[in-house]
């Protein structure tokens, strides 16, 4: 019987395409995130802010690949970092999901709509009552 692997072995070794690979991946994802948190400054709503932040997480797990690959982490903390930033990654994104729903289902399924992307709060359309003409 020969002896037992465990699944994930850790740092996928430091090959030259590995490397690369990282390398790319840390500057998309850097460029997405950066794009991300200049929606949110633009934006300033908590949706764009979790989906920022889930963007950022993405770039500290490229972080985390490439600590792995300079073996400056272990490659067990390596892989308990990677999965701790998954779940930090899909709790941002579950929360903008349910922020943006439970957004329209405040104000009655219906959204104002601005071509700048800024609230309308305080401001009323056609398709929406005043507070003070719910209970005519």
């Amino acid at each position: 019987m020969s002896p037992s692997l465990p699944l994930a072995a850790g740092v996928h070794g430091q090959s030259p395409a590995t490397l690369v690979l990282l390398t790319l991946g840390a500057a998309l994802t850097a460029v997405v995130a950066g794009l991300a948190v200049a929606a949110f400054v633009r934006r300033r709503s908590r949706p764009y802010l979790l989906v920022a932040m889930a963007l950022v997480s993405l770039v500290a797990r490229t972080a985390v690949g490439l600590a792995g690959y300079a073996e400056m982490v272990s490659p067990e903390l390596h892989h308990q970092l990677e999965h701790a930033l998954d779940i930090v990654m899909s709790a941002l994104v579950i929360a903008a999901v349910y922020l943006v729903g439970s957004s329209t289902a405040d104000n009655g399924g219906h959204r104002p709509a601005r071509a700048d992307g800024g609230s309308d709060a305080g401001q009323h359309t056609e398709n929406q009552r005043r507070p003070e003409e719910v209970n005519r």
